[in-house]
């Protein structure tokens, strides 16, 4: 058994060399950290409400009612490899709004796919540690296999239109348009292989009649339309990596267009300001996002990260 661990972790070290272009430009590593100007206090968050705050990247803490919801968490300074002890891969130039020991017990851990900027194993290995046999996932097709070897309470498995209730709250898995290789040899949906091949989820979640869009990472599609007539409060967009991967990632507008499509109340942004992984100018997606956001009968709930969100 340790033989076999080794070994698989040598593999995803020399996965590394074909990754790291995907993530980061060059001459992003010695760019400084960005200061917040907000963080979250979940300690004083209402039970009887639905709260939400951006922590970073794509990665949401919700109170969904005294239910706490953690969507694609991603902690840690660095994304890509987790290797010894540690990740080795393009460093994080904003912090997440709260640190990893700041957050409180997710209830559910919601994955949208197995990208390394989605689904990070050393910080799902910190929360299933902490927390051993307490904390539910739930995953796309063909990605378990990724975290099984982690302590969860469990793991279920959402295709398209899959819906499972869980701890109450309703989850309906929604195809996007993306692609699920976690490494360039692996097989995929994007590439035909759909019995076979890593998926990628969005998600409608619902719970005391209020629901939430977890768009997870997309291109401009119209698959999400399928939700229009769901009601949706509050969709949770990704408007990063674009340029020029407009192929794998909408804009700010196109994000905003499929809100609007779905008749969403409330426009969260997320998977920006946090990773180096376009070409685009690094405040670009968000001064777009507010640009436009008059234009369409969609309401934006915040737009920095660490700002909080309540449903009223």
């Amino acid at each position: 058994m340790k033989r076999r661990n080794f070994v698989k972790h040598i593999s995803l070290a020399f996965a590394g060399t074909f990754l790291a272009p995907l993530f980061i430009k060059s001459d992003s590593i010695a760019e400084p950290r960005v200061k917040l100007n907000y963080k979250p206090e979940p300690h004083l968050w209402n039970n009887d409400s639905l709260t939400l705050a951006w922590i970073g990247h794509s990665t949401v803490l919700i109170n969904f009612f005294g239910k706490w919801i953690v969507t694609d968490p991603v902690l840690f300074d660095n994304i890509g490899l987790y290797f010894l002890g540690n990740t080795i891969g393009p460093q994080r130039v904003t912090p997440p709004a709260l640190s990893v020991d700041e957050f409180p017990k997710p209830d559910i851990i919601l994955l949208s796919h197995a990208h390394m900027d989605h689904m990070d194993y050393q910080t799902l290995k910190h929360f299933a540690e902490k927390y051993p046999g307490e904390i539910e996932v739930i995953t796309a097709y063909l990605t378990k296999d990724v975290i099984v070897d982690l302590p969860w309470k469990s793991i279920s498995i959402l295709d398209w239109n899959d819906e499972r209730t869980q701890q109450n709250i309703s989850f309906r898995a929604l195809e996007v348009k993306h692609f699920g290789w976690r490494f360039p040899w692996e097989r995929d949906r994007s590439r035909g292989y759909f019995k076979d091949g890593r998926s990628y989820n969005a998600y409608i979640i619902e719970y005391n009649g209020k629901k939430i869009l977890f768009g997870g990472d997309t291109a401009m599609t119209d698959k999400l339309q399928i939700a229009k007539n769901v009601n949706v409060d509050i969709a949770l967009m990704p408007i990063g990596a674009y340029n020029p991967w407009k192929r794998n990632h909408c804009n700010p507008e196109e994000a905003l267009q499929m809100a609007a499509e779905i008749n969403a109340r409330y426009f969260i942004p997320i998977h920006t300001k946090t990773f180096r992984q376009g070409v685009e100018p690094f405040n670009e997606p968000v001064d777009w996002l507010k640009k436009s956001a008059v234009n369409y009968p969609v309401e934006l709930g915040l737009d920095e990260i660490g700002q909080t969100f309540v449903l009223r």
